[in-house]
């Protein structure tokens, strides 16, 4: 199936028109918006290249490297926008979860709120870039406005299988190092990791001077907490299974869970970094129109 149509749904991107994902803060120097670009005809340098897509505009097709590799290779370049968000989105084993509540696992769902972003940010003429990471960083694509950039990115994302331990914060290191222009950092993450260690990597992009956003996606169960019967808990990125009765450690597991949020909530807080908690559970439009309108009005008031 088309990953564009397998994660963009019509009726979600139709409930969200006449939104925006704007930078809060000044990038570049200049106030950032919607293409608020203080440059004219966009002044390019060349960056690198990628091999040919179906829709991508044959106009950048570097013909000598054809002649010569008889495969399509586009040229990509920097461009000169005062506006690029990063897409980040974890793809490690505990985002594989998924309740009988929920339609989506935690990656699922992840995949369709970056798909989402993405769409609006292309078609708002900005730039968006992905990476996904678990144990490592793992697909890589730059920062663009280009038409068929929004359809590289859903085949990434479509590609990507999930799996593996990761420890976020010296991955979210990594990450930063790689980003060198400031910019608009969205990190789609059920944030499984010590918090301390996750907060000193967050504020490894504060340093950068970027603008972040924490969409923390979790299961309704792991809230919640619903189980009754004695049950048989398995362990995701090398924790081990273990039976117990679940009645006997409820209160327990919700109020550790409960302090977790409250760290990555407070710490994202305290660094002036968007939080939002998302379940998926709740319907992708829904979660996407509260948290679009409200950054939108916070925009407004800078």
């Amino acid at each position: 199936m088309d990953p564009l149509k397998k994660l963009l749904d019509p009726q979600t991107l139709n409930k969200l028109k006449g939104l925006e994902l704007k930078a809060r803060l000044i990038v570049e120097g200049y106030v950032s918006g919607l293409h608020k670009s203080p440059y004219h005809g966009f002044s390019v340098e060349f960056a690198e290249h990628r091999e040919y897509v179906p829709g991508d505009d044959l106009r950048y097709v570097d013909w000598k490297v054809f002649g010569k590799s008889d495969r399509i290779y586009l040229k990509q370049y920097d461009e000169e926008t005062n506006f690029a968000c990063h897409l980040l989105v974890d793809s490690s084993e505990s985002m594989t979860y998924r309740s009988d509540k929920s339609a989506f696992s935690k990656f699922e769902y992840a995949q369709h709120v970056a798909a989402a972003l993405g769409y609006l940010i292309v078609h708002q003429q900005d730039a968006v870039g992905l990476a996904t990471f678990d144990a490592a960083v793992g697909h890589v694509l730059r920062p663009s406005s280009t038409p068929a950039q929004l359809r590289q990115l859903c085949h990434l994302l479509d590609e990507t299988t999930p799996g593996g331990e990761t420890s976020i914060g010296p991955i979210l290191h990594d990450l930063a190092e790689r980003i060198k222009r400031r910019g608009l950092v969205v990190i789609l993450s059920d944030f499984f990791d010590d918090p301390a260690s996750l907060l000193l990597g967050l504020k490894h992009f504060r340093h950068r001077r970027h603008d972040v956003v924490l969409l923390h996606v979790i299961d309704p169960a792991e809230q919640d907490f619903p189980f009754v019967d004695p049950t048989l808990f398995k362990g995701l990125e090398g924790l081990g299974d273990q039976h117990t009765e679940p009645r006997a450690l409820k209160a327990a597991y919700q109020k550790e869970f409960e302090e977790f949020l409250r760290a990555i909530r407070g710490g994202a807080r305290d660094m002036h970094m968007d939080y939002v908690l998302l379940r998926t559970d709740q319907p992708l439009e829904v979660a996407l129109h509260e948290f679009l309108s409200r950054r939108m009005h916070k925009a407004t008031r800078h």
